[in-house]
């Protein structure tokens, strides 16, 4: 138990009490929580930032406006029903077509009457979905349709990409991908898969589903590995704006890639899930360290070398040391200590053996 406890130190795999109190409490005051928690609020801030995001139709606040839901939906054909304050993906019913009174999902396997979704929507309302059950509002979201070049990673449902941000320089990242057993969902916990990203390239690593590691997608059987996710380097200053307009030092951006818009920011977390250092099979923390050990001021870099700066990082190991734009672009240094000592080359996280 010691043993693989160490192990894992040496991995430099970030738990959730590390998180928390080295991470999430230095770097991310509380007064700019909401800003990402709502997601009509956050949306409304990235959009003034000119950062690109799907279309909010609609918002229900109330359960007068709930009762007559109809009259809203009247001229909508394909959207998504979502909790402004959820997680998870819990609470989202996105609807693909409409068809004899009822609305149909994208794959056409599950359909709503005008009741069923005003219910919905009221359990919303209640905070059945939200942070703390604290009562909530209701977005309507335009639907995202995905971009067909990554059908051969995900034949249905609205893969993302949840990409890990750390004062501004994106460190490490993963594609979500939904499957049968997820019901369209992305959401790991849900039996999506998460595929790590080589933040140096863009190309997928060997994916996990319920903590496996599998090699294929078990509904296609079409391979995961080695896929180069398309405008990566777009995705990766997508994910420093963000940081630049909500102000949270550590911060989790899901992008979508939609078919006739590209990249969007679906939406933010301020306490982003551990998990992507399985889907990545490395730790989190030597490259939140490396981060930390340039000797640059990050926040006077525009997202675009931050972004830069990220692949710099991902090619050199890791090793602020190799990172060419951070002896380069002429910024003052950061009033920041020293590290004591360089962090060390990532390692991959052990691996469990049958006894």
């Amino acid at each position: 138990m010691i043993g693989r406890y160490l192990a894992l130190r040496r991995a430099g795999v970030l738990g959730l009490n590390g998180r928390n109190a080295r991470y999430i409490a230095v770097h991310n005051p509380r007064r700019f929580y909401p800003l990402v928690d709502d997601k009509i609020r956050c949306k409304e801030l990235l959009r003034q930032h000119g950062i690109p995001v799907p279309a909010l139709l609609d918002a229900i606040r109330t359960q007068f406006e709930a009762g007559r839901l109809g009259k809203r939906l009247e001229r909508l054909e394909q959207f998504a029903i979502k909790p402004a304050c959820g997680s998870q993906g819990d609470g989202i019913i996105v609807i693909g077509s409409r068809r004899n009174g009822l609305w149909l999902s994208p794959s056409g396997s599950s359909y709503y009457s005008l009741d069923d979704l005003e219910f919905h929507v009221s359990g919303i309302l209640n905070g059945l979905y939200s942070l703390g059950g604290q009562p909530d509002a209701a977005l309507l979201e335009g639907l995202v349709l995905t971009d067909p070049r990554l059908r051969t990673l995900a034949p249905e449902g609205v893969p993302d990409i949840r990409i890990i941000v750390y004062r501004g320089v994106p460190v490490m990242a993963m594609v979500r991908l939904p499957t049968r057993r997820s019901g369209g969902k992305a959401n790991l916990h849900s039996g999506g898969i998460g595929a790590g990203i080589a933040m140096a390239t863009g190309r997928t690593l060997r994916a996990v589903m319920d903590d496996r590691v599998i090699d294929s997608h078990p509904d296609s059987g079409l391979p995961i590995r080695d896929f180069e996710v398309p405008e990566w380097n777009a995705l990766l200053e997508l994910a420093a704006a963000c940081q630049s307009a909500v102000k949270l030092g550590y911060l989790g951006v899901d992008i979508v890639l939609d078919a006739t818009h590209g990249p969007l920011v679906l939406e933010l977390n301020a306490r982003p899930g551990l998990s992507i250092q399985i889907a990545n099979q490395t730790g989190l923390e030597h490259r939140l360290k490396a981060v930390d050990g340039l000797s640059i001021d990050l926040e006077r870099l525009s997202p675009r070398d931050r972004a830069a700066l990220a692949m710099e990082l991902a090619e050199g190991g890791w090793r602020p040391a190799r990172a060419r734009l951070a002896k380069t672009v002429p910024l003052p240094v950061a009033p920041r200590p020293a590290l004591a000592s360089p962090p060390p080359e990532e390692q991959p996280l052990p691996q469990r053996h049958a006894s």
